[in-house]
């Protein structure tokens, strides 16, 4: 099944649609060893142009994809671009706008995420797929230099849920992640002046399981702004020293899903509770802290759940752009189906599904029929604004 017109197109200032679409790139090993490379293991890597097209029929003309790191430097120094230049092709033929992330989670074998070669590497790596990504696109090209920096500091730097398998270490990781950031920003902008830097950082929010104890609402005020400390320091405004100032964050991504609120204990707060905070207040919150134009860089719920998420977050971020906070475009994340972090089982996320028998996708109609719907919304509000 395929849109039967090109509804769902709304216009966004910064990117060539407000509705975009993100591939799970994820390429970090998990506990048990495995390196999960997602890109492969939902077939995007072969299907690409295929997904680009069929995704630009629905109204998306912009996507986040990923660098893998590990597939283009098996061997110190020496880069293998196929991998990369297979999804360039892809991209500049059906004529999508990419943003690349550098590092989403993986990196090559044998490097010390905490040594200095680890940020030389990773600068020399960002400022040649720079070079790569220039030559062979016509557009702009935006980038993500490393993928969640609060979220894989928490991750694999306190839990040992990911690479590098860490306890009590986010903080190192996190600095470490900022210094390799700040290095590949200007190792891309050293190659590629017009290049256009992004962040995505998860939007949280975080309450005392006892509004009437005042221990707990100061441990859950703390917490809560945790989420802001990578920005911070890529900012400046915390740990000046790692040479962090305010041009490195040039458009900031938010991630959000139905589990990003929770209690101090760590118990979600769901949707409709009256502890939930509207979305729309933390969009604002995190404009005021920063006044850098923002974006969803993932949003999305599995199964059924899909269309009501959809309309939810569009709905509260039409909110927060009437209040004033510059939101320039929604990210449909993951945009197809794809296998789990875990286990081999298919999570259900996607506008487009996992390939069949026949290698074809088809588009999950109650999810696609909302995106036109919310499409409208955006437009008309847009028309609204130009009046």
């Amino acid at each position: 099944m395929a849109p039967s017109n090109r509804a769902a197109y709304a216009p966004s200032a910064v990117f060539g649609s407000f509705f975009l679409g993100g591939f799970e790139c994820s390429t970090h090993r998990r506990p048990d060893g495995k390196r999960l490379d997602l890109t492969a293991g939902s077939g995007h890597d072969h299907s690409a142009l295929e997904d680009y097209r069929q995704l630009t029929e629905a109204g998306l003309k912009t996507f986040r994809d990923g660098v893998r790191w590990h597939l283009v430097e098996k061997v110190p120094g020496h880069y293998d671009w196929s991998s990369l230049l297979a999804l360039i092709r892809a991209a500049e033929e059906a004529q999508v706008q990419i943003i690349w992330d550098l590092m989403h989670y993986g990196w090559p074998d044998g490097l010390d995420i905490f040594s200095a070669e680890f940020v030389e590497r990773f600068c020399r790596f960002a400022a040649a797929a720079a070079g790569v990504i220039q030559q062979e696109c016509r557009h702009t090209p935006f980038y993500c230099p490393v993928n969640e920096i609060s979220y894989f500091a928490w991750a694999g730097g306190d839990k040992a849920l990911m690479n590098p398998f860490c306890l009590d270490q986010g903080d190192a990781l996190k600095r470490q992640l900022v210094r390799a950031s700040i290095a590949a920003i200007e190792a891309v902008r050293s190659v590629d002046a017009a290049a256009r830097i992004v962040h995505a950082e998860p939007l949280v929010h975080v309450a005392p399981d006892d509004p009437e104890c005042w221990e707990g609402v100061d441990r859950a005020a703390t917490v809560h702004e945790w989420q802001y400390q990578a920005m911070d320091m890529l900012t400046g405004r915390m740990a000046p020293e790692l040479g962090g100032k305010p041009d490195y964050v040039d458009v900031l991504g938010v991630n959000y899903y139905p589990d990003n609120q929770w209690l101090l204990s760590g118990n979600t707060i769901p949707m409709g509770h009256h502890r939930y905070r509207p979305m729309r207040e933390l969009l604002q919150e995190c404009y005021a802290r920063y006044r850098r134009p923002l974006f969803l860089s993932e949003t999305g719920a599995e199964g059924t759940a899909r269309p009501a998420w959809l309309y939810y977050v569009v709905q509260e971020t039409l909110a927060a752009r009437r209040s004033g906070v510059k939101v320039e475009g929604l990210c449909l994340y993951p945009v197809l189906d794809y296998p789990g972090w875990l286990n081999d089982r298919i999570c259900q996320t996607g506008l487009l599904g996992a390939l069949n028998q026949n290698a074809v996708r088809h588009f999950y109609k109650p999810l696609l029929d909302q995106l036109i719907s919310s499409a409208a919304d955006v437009r008309n509000q847009a028309a609204e604004v130009n009046l």
